[in-house]
């Protein structure tokens, strides 16, 4: 793809032949330059595209993202951080952010914080603008693409302070939950101070438990997508556990293309094909199930920092009751949460709450 040949490119004058050398740590940025004006959003300053480095299941690795500034002279103290945390837009380097700019839905609500005074980095999550095959869902190397972003986000530009949070819808949501998981311990010196999440995926490893063959046609909008991204990622994660097996000629064809397809192209080829039609057999053997939650489950304890969860009641992308059953297994465990519920969809009810996730962050920046 033309977008890895110029990241190798970048790479080159940083940090020499081998980016992934000894020595390189988690946050390091191995290049940076302008953003595009074009991909500015309403309330910057100036602006970045960026590649640094994360950690994903096999070590160290790439990953691409932006940073957007106010105008202005900074508060004492430097620009606090909001690290954005995308929702679903695609599974090809085509449909990178930092390719495309902050997707058009969800542009006027990060633009917003910028207008508030806050800096924010934006990953783009590992394999989206990187080489490989995008993790899609697994919350534990989003989580880090997440926390990592803050991290290159202040190398670029030393006006930004040390003072962060994570924010994000759908996919993102379910990022920055696992980032408020890890933050504290996996970047100590930064100064974490909560998370906000909204239409989160949860308990989806439940529901593959009855996937197979017999799936109902009727589903979640885009389940055929997102199925097609997230057994891609779980196939990669684990070649030992022969996912083709489980696979249709067709469902191969959409798990194969799902890195490849811009998303726009890609939605248009799965739009008449059901998750059932993908699946050969059922997604119930023990392995598999085990994978899939080790891949998949949102943990419900283990939050040092204050968590807002939002959930939109008409959201058909991601349900109120497996929402719901997150919220009561967290409160159950003890996790300081605050939940709010909206009569909006999966996007609507993320604008609808603006307001107060807005007073929510500045109670704990201050």
């Amino acid at each position: 793809m033309a977008l890895l040949a110029l990241v190798s490119v970048l790479w080159a004058p940083t940090v020499g032949a081998d980016p992934l050398r000894a020595g390189s740590s988690p946050g390091t940025v191995v290049a940076s330059s302008e953003l595009p004006a074009e991909l500015w959003l309403r309330g910057t300053g100036s602006a970045y595209r960026m590649t640094y480095l994360t950690t994903d299941r096999h070590g160290i690795t790439p990953c691409t993202g932006m940073v957007f500034v106010p105008p202005g002279t900074p508060p004492a103290g430097g620009w606090p951080v909001i690290a954005w945390a995308h929702g679903t837009v695609g599974d090809s380097d085509a449909d990178a952010p930092s390719v495309t700019g902050v997707d058009p839905q969800s542009s006027d609500y990060v633009s917003s914080w910028l207008q508030l005074g806050y800096a924010v980095a934006a990953t783009d999550y590992v394999g989206l603008g990187t080489p490989g095959v995008p993790p899609y869902l697994d919350g534990k190397v989003a989580g880090r693409s997440v926390v990592d972003s803050v991290r290159a986000a202040r190398e670029i530009d030393a006006d930004l302070s040390s003072t962060w949070m994570a924010v994000g819808l759908s996919q993102g949501g379910q990022a920055a939950v696992f980032a408020a998981h890890v933050a504290t311990s996996y970047a100590p010196e930064l100064d974490y101070r909560g998370a906000v999440a909204n239409g989160v995926p949860s308990n989806i490893e439940m529901v593959s438990n009855w996937s197979g063959p017999s799936f109902p046609p009727q589903g979640l909008a885009g389940l055929t997508v997102y199925m097609s991204y997230l057994i891609a990622g779980v196939r990669d994660a684990y070649p030992e556990l022969d996912v083709d097996s489980y696979l249709t000629p067709v469902g191969k064809q959409f798990v194969d293309a799902a890195p490849e397809v811009p998303f726009r192209q890609f939605a248009a080829m799965t739009g008449n094909v059901s998750v059932a039609q993908m699946l050969s057999r059922a997604l119930d053997v023990p392995a598999l199930q085990d994978a899939l939650r080790e891949y998949l489950e949102v943990p419900v304890a283990g939050y040092d920092r204050p968590l807002l969860l939002v959930q939109g009641v008409t959201d058909a992308s991601v349900p109120l009751p497996l929402t719901e059953k997150l919220v009561s297994e967290m409160r159950g465990a003890g996790t300081n949460l605050d939940y709010r519920v909206y009569s909006g969809g999966h996007v609507g009810s993320m604008y609808q709450a603006g307001p107060g996730q807005a007073s929510f962050v500045a109670s704990l920046i201050r």
